[in-house]
């Protein structure tokens, strides 16, 4: 696998900046978590980067993930690689989070997304962002609204790490990419 492959790939199928970003955002976070587990960070790192890439041609379920995992296979993508980034979606029964990396990736998946909610209306973005301030957020269902909050709590369950903790590592996994996720400090 090829992580140059893997971005041409999402700028081929994703226009949008900001899916763009999330998409680094996950890669960030699961190459993060593949550092501590000792796991594969380029195998994590890419599943974090291509599980959109489909989404912006085919966003109604069940065509995202689908269609982007018969790409994926077609291009001889590993069949771990194309399950985790299935298991992603739970209308899908067929693909449960069954090893660390799927349940990793789906922890990951929307919080990255809420974090980035949470530091884009604050002048100092990521810095100095704690995890009772993404909680506070959380907790006010009219912030970034169409996020699912279940997702994130059962994430944190599934992964077996406290939510507040699990938060702090996401974030400091992406403050070293804040200016290519369009998160530096206003100043």
């Amino acid at each position: 696998m090829d992580r140059t492959a893997a971005w041409q790939l999402v700028c081929q199928y994703t226009q949008s900046e900001s899916l763009r970003r999330h998409m680094l955002a996950v890669e960030a976070a699961m190459r993060a978590y593949a550092r501590k587990f000792g796991e594969d960070e380029e195998k994590w790192g890419i599943v974090g980067l291509l599980h959109d890439f489909d989404y912006e041609r085919w966003p109604q379920p069940p065509d995202h993930p689908l269609q982007g995992a018969r790409i994926l296979s077609e291009l001889g993508y590993p069949e771990d690689v194309i399950y985790a980034i299935k298991s992603h979606a739970d209308y899908l029964p067929d693909c449960p989070r069954r090893s660390l990396l799927d349940k990793t990736f789906y922890a990951c998946d929307e919080l990255a997304g809420f974090i980035m909610a949470v530091a884009l209306v604050r002048p100092q973005r990521l810095e100095g962002l704690e995890a009772q301030s993404v909680i506070k957020k959380l907790k006010q269902k009219s912030f970034a609204a169409s996020v699912n909050r279940q997702d994130i709590y059962r994430g944190a369950e599934d992964l077996n790490v406290p939510l507040p903790e699990h938060i702090d590592f996401v974030i400091q996994a992406l403050r070293p990419h804040a200016e290519v996720l369009g998160l530096t400090p206003h100043v």
